[in-house]
């Protein structure tokens, strides 16, 4: 029973170790095992996908049977599942390929799911609006810095400053290209210490979350 336990992270480790080996040693055996694994890794991520699917039709189609609060945007989830489905499945049939520029799923997506994609992200605009002057509100000196270089990076990256004052859009550059490059840096070098941290925890077996 221990040693069942103990199977799936000796594959994690094993696994692992694999795959870095072959960053550091591209050469066979080592180059070929981890274009293998990582082939693996395409082919277990689609199953997943499927997984995901299959949990998210069962939700919502539990809530329209149920009722349940917005069951309506639920059913609509579900027909519009089933007729994007149906729509792939006559394409690769008709035309070999549901990527086809000439197949009708192709034109639902071009004419269908972008348009609703750019609505999605474009509303974003006002959360982020809201964000902004509830954050660029100069309570601080920090606070004030921020406010400060966030309307002279706001101004200056439109035409009309550029005719308030030349410099403008020089200063703006100067604050993307250094400063806030600085920063992004920072961030990226913390989000990359902590993805090779949880990693290591992963992969010696200390964070065990996977297998519940």
């Amino acid at each position: 029973m221990i040693m069942f336990e103990r199977f799936p992270l000796l594959v994690t480790f094993f696994t692992s170790l694999l795959i870095i080996l072959g960053f550091f040693i591209p050469r066979a055996p080592f180059g070929d095992i981890q274009q293998t694994l990582l082939v693996w890794v395409l082919i277990i991520s689609g199953f997943a996908a499927l997984l995901g699917v299959d949990s998210l039709l069962r939700l919502h189609i539990k809530r329209v049977t149920s009722r349940g609060e917005g069951w309506a945007y639920s059913l609509v989830l579900i027909l519009t599942f089933v007729f994007i489905f149906g729509l792939g499945v006559f394409s690769g049939i008709k035309y070999g390929t549901a990527f086809s520029l000439a197949s009708p799923f192709m034109y639902a997506y071009t004419y269908g799911i972008i348009p609703l994609q750019a609505t999605m992200f474009s509303l974003l605009a006002f959360f982020i609006t809201s964000a902004a002057y509830r954050a660029f509100k100069a309570r601080s000196i920090d606070a004030t810095f921020l406010l400060v270089a966030a309307a002279l990076v706001i101004i200056g990256r439109v035409p009309i400053g550029g005719m308030v004052w030349a410099k403008l859009p020089v200063i703006a550059d100067w604050i993307l290209d250094w400063p806030s490059m600085a920063a992004r840096r920072g961030v990226l070098l913390g989000i990359t210490l902590g993805a090779i941290g949880t990693s290591l925890r992963i992969m010696v077996g200390i964070e065990r979350s996977y297998l519940r």
